[in-house]
C-alpha cells in the first residue's frame, strides 16, 4: 500500500493545525475516525479503509502497549466503532464529495469554504461521541507503567512537532510549510503555476499559524489528558462523563487566548483556501472534481460492504 495520499477538499479546506490537531488526538480521544478519514482520502482508499481497524489498533497499542486482555477489547471495539462508520458516516461523506465536485467548478467565497469545513468538524464530532464508551473503558484499566508509555509517545511527538515547526531560520520553517501545502494542493488541482506557488508561499507568509502557541496548547491537552485517565481510574463511574468533559476541552480550549487564536487561524484558512482556488484554471477545476468523484464512488462502494 502507498503511504502517501492524495488529499480530499478537506485536506486543502482545513488548515494544516487544525489536521495536525484532529490527528494527534484521534488516538487520546479513541476517536478514529480521523485515522479513517486520513485512509480514506489514499490512493488505495478501499483497501486502506478495510484495514483501518488493524492500522489503528497498532497505533493505540504503540502508545498504550496493550495487554492481551486489553488487546482483545480493542479489537472489538475498533471493528464495532469501524462498522458504525461505515453504515452511518461514509454516506455523508459521499454526499459532502457529491456537494464539492458541483462547488469545485466554481469560485468559492471565504464563507463558502467554512461552511464545509464546519460540515466535516460535526462529523468528526459525531465519531468522537460514539468513542468515549470504549475510551473510557480502556482508560480505567491502564496501568502505571502504560500511562509511563504514553507519556514517551508524546514526549516523542513533542520532539517532532518542533522538529517539523520551530526548528531552523523563519524562512527554513516557511519553505517546509510550503513543501507540505503543495502536495497537498498539487494532488488535488494538479500542477499549480508559478504564479499560483508564489501566491501561496504568501498566503502561508501572511497566515496567524504560530508554532509557540500551538505547541503550548498540545502540551496543555497531552497533561490534560493523563489527568483524565487518573480522575477516571479514582471514579471509574464517571469515566464516561470525565471522558466527554476531555472531548469539550479539546473542541473549545480553556484557554480563552488560545480558543480566540484558533477562531482566527480557521478563519485566515477559509480565506486562504478561497484564494487559492479561485486562482485556479478551468482544467485544475475539472482535475479536482474527477479527484473528488473518485473519492465518492470509493466511499460508496465502501459504505455498501459489510
Amino acid at each position: 500500500m502507498k503511504t502517501s495520499c492524495k488529499n480530499r477538499w478537506l485536506g486543502v479546506l482545513a488548515s494544516q493545525q487544525q489536521r495536525r490537531i484532529i490527528a494527534r488526538h484521534a488516538l487520546r480521544l479513541g476517536a478514529a475516525a480521523a485515522l479513517a478519514l486520513t485512509l480514506a482520502a489514499c490512493t488505495a482508499t478501499r483497501f486502506a479503509y478495510n484495514q483501518a481497524p488493524t492500522v489503528s489498533y497498532w497505533w493505540i497499542d504503540r502508545y498504550v502497549d496493550l495487554s492481551d486482555a486489553q488487546t482483545t477489547q480493542t479489537r472489538e471495539d475498533l471493528n464495532a466503532f469501524f462498522q458504525w462508520h461505515r453504515r452511518q458516516e461514509l454516506p455523508t461523506y459521499a454526499s459532502l464529495l457529491r456537494q464539492w465536485q458541483a462547488m469545485a467548478g466554481d469560485s468559492v467565497t471565504p464563507a463558502q469554504a467554512c461552511s464545509q469545513f464546519d460540515d466535516i468538524r460535526q462529523r468528526l464530532d459525531r465519531a468522537a461521541a460514539e468513542a468515549v464508551e470504549p475510551f473510557a473503558r480502556l482508560a480505567v484499566q491502564l496501568s502505571p507503567a502504560q500511562l509511563e508509555n504514553l507519556k514517551q509517545q508524546q514526549a516523542e511527538s513533542n520532539e517532532k512537532f518542533e522538529k517539523d515547526f520551530l526548528s531552523g531560520t523563519p524562512e527554513q520553517r516557511l519553505n517546509k510549510r510550503l513543501d507540505k501545502a503543495l502536495e497537498r494542493s498539487e494532488s488535488f488541482y494538479g500542477k499549480l503555476n508559478p504564479a499560483q506557488r508564489d501566491l501561496l508561499r504568501e498566503l502561508l507568509r501572511k497566515s496567524p499559524f504560530d508554532a509557540q502557541r500551538t505547541q503550548a496548547e498540545r502540551l496543555r491537552r497531552q497533561a490534560d489528558l493523563l489527568q483524565t485517565v487518573r480522575e477516571a481510574q479514582a471514579a471509574p463511574a464517571k469515566a464516561r462523563q470525565l471522558v466527554r468533559e476531555h472531548i469539550d476541552r479539546i473542541r473549545h480550549s480553556p484557554v480563552p487566548e488560545y480558543e480566540a487564536y484558533n477562531r482566527e487561524l480557521i478563519r485566515q484558512g477559509c480565506a486562504q483556501f478561497a484564494t487559492l482556488h479561485n486562482s485556479t484554471s478551468a482544467e485544475q477545476r475539472a482535475n479536482a472534481a474527477r479527484v473528488l468523484k473518485g473519492y465518492e464512488d470509493d466511499l460508496r462502494v465502501l459504505s455498501a460492504q459489510r
